[in-house]
């Protein structure tokens, strides 16, 4: 086996690169004013769906009184639903406005366009931006095995 590929320093590797790559883009204001908390809880509440404050949570590994300051800012904002649970209506659930999904949106949006801008500023060859392109799929398949 080539040492290169060896799977734990190719994993090292990419962990490095790919720390340092969320580290950049997170620093970088791309407006909309979400601290990353509220990032955070919205996103979830995108991927996962209605759950409830101490789920959401338990799921993002805070305190419930840390995710209830979030979700007030949050609803404040029109970011975030609440309405009774249909199976206990002892409970509320929290959805994702379509405000809170436009709002996740032009985030995305506005890092995407970070990175094609670093992309296209000549720092890469047309072989390197042919392997980025390939990377993209790979690393998604990657964080679906771990």
């Amino acid at each position: 086996m080539n040492e290169d590929l060896d799977p734990g320093k190719v994993a090292a590797s990419l962990l490095v690169g790919v720390g340092a790559l969320l580290r950049r883009v997170r620093q970088v204001p791309t407006g909309g004013g979400l601290t990353m908390p509220e990032r955070t809880a919205l996103s979830h509440l995108e991927r996962s769906g209605p759950t409830t404050s101490s789920a959401l949570a338990r799921d993002v590994q805070i305190t419930a009184q840390a995710m209830g300051a979030t979700l007030a800012a949050l609803r404040s904002r029109g970011l975030v639903e609440r309405s009774p649970d249909p199976d206990d209506g002892r409970r509320v659930v929290l959805t994702l406005s379509q405000a809170g999904r436009r709002e996740l949106k032009d985030k995305r949006n506005a890092r995407t366009e970070l990175i094609a801008q670093a992309l296209a500023g000549g720092a890469f060859t047309p072989a390197e931006l042919e392997q980025l392109a390939a990377a993209g799929p790979l690393l998604d398949r990657l964080a679906q095995n771990i």
